[in-house]
Parts: structure tokens; sequence; C-alpha cells
């Protein structure tokens, strides 16, 4: 475990203590957790902001109810991002149970450099081209199964290592990595039904 990770780890220890002592202080997770959660929920459900919003506070209100049985030996960060996939992955399945269509994929800025940085590996990735290869990109991730698209999501945009993904989804390092590797196969198989060629990835 990196210094940088235990520094994060033991600050998050520090505030579970606090807010488990003071409701009060349960603020302070959501200071610290409310963009990054917003940021990963609208990545994996693409709800629309009021669903977000919704969401979010349904997130935090089972953080806060299940906060006395978190164990502390576990990374805190972890625990509140599978609340975070498992209620978005909840989202999902209501929407698709009630045939209700789903927000345009997100274009957000980070969704945008990882597609210019898969548009740069490829063989089509031309200056005039680049601007609609990564909308199509961007369209593919959207276009992948959420099991698929949460582990892309979670390791390439979140960019959390394979113990942070396994402990998120309550799966092995080894059938995350096969996740992962299954994902970016069924991602170059929809970009290429789109035309591109991503063998460089």
């Amino acid at each position: 475990m990196t210094e940088e990770k235990l520094s994060g780890s033991k600050q998050d220890a520090i505030l579970v203590q606090k807010a488990l002592a003071s409701s009060d202080e349960f603020g302070r997770i959501i200071e610290k957790y409310q963009e990054p959660l917003r940021r990963y929920i609208r990545r994996l459900a693409r709800p629309g902001k009021d669903d977000l919003d919704i969401l979010l506070q349904d997130i935090f209100i089972k953080t806060y109810e299940n906060l006395n049985d978190f164990d502390q030996s576990l990374a805190f960060s972890s625990w509140i991002y599978r609340i975070a996939h498992n209620e978005s992955i909840d989202f999902l399945r209501r929407k698709k149970r009630f045939g209700a269509s789903l927000d345009d994929p997100a274009y957000d800025d980070d969704t945008i450099a990882l597609a210019d940085t898969i548009a740069s590996d490829t063989d089509i990735a031309k200056d005039a081209d680049k601007e609609y290869i990564k909308k199509s990109i961007t369209a593919v991730l959207h276009e992948l199964e959420p099991k698929y698209r949460s582990v892309l999501v979670l390791k390439f945009l979140e960019e959390k290592d394979y113990e942070d993904i396994s402990d998120i989804l309550r799966k092995p390092p080894g059938t995350v990595a096969t996740l992962i590797h299954r994902a970016k196969k069924e991602f170059k198989r929809l970009a290429q039904e789109k035309g591109m060629n991503l063998e460089g990835i």
C-alpha cells in the first residue's frame, strides 16, 4: 500500500470515528466524497440530474445508516464506492424493468481524456477524425453491459487498483482481471462495429 493511500485511509478512519461519535461530523464524509461519487454514478448509471441527486442522497443515507457496521480494518473508500456501485446497478435494473430510457452518455472532461488516449492509439486517429472518434468511443463505453462498463470506469477513469476494485465489487482479484480483459475485448468488438480499428488496446 502506497504512503499516499495509507494517508488517505488514515484520514478516512478519523472521519468515520468522528462521525460515529457525533452525527454532526457526518457532513465531513459528504464533503469529501460527494463529487467523486457524483462523477462515478454519472459515468456508471447515466442518470438525469434529478435522479443523480436522489441517487447520491440515497447513497449517503445508506452510508450513515450502516456506518456502525463498517469494518474499520478495511478501506472506507472502497466500502462507500461499493454502496454507490450497488445503488447505481439497482437504478439501471429499475430503468430496464420499466423500459425507461437513459440520459445521453456523460461527455465529461475525464471521459474525453480517456477517449482521446484510446483514439491516439488507433490507426484512424488522424486530426480530422479525432473529435468524431472521441465521441464514438464515449458512446461505446456506454453501450457496454454494466458489469463491463463498471470495471473499465473503476480501472481507467477512477484509477482504482485491482485490490480496490475487488473490494468494491466483492470479487476476487483474478475475477476482476478476467472481467477487465473481457470488457476490453467487448469494447473493441463494439468499436469495430462502428468502423474503428482499436488493435492498439
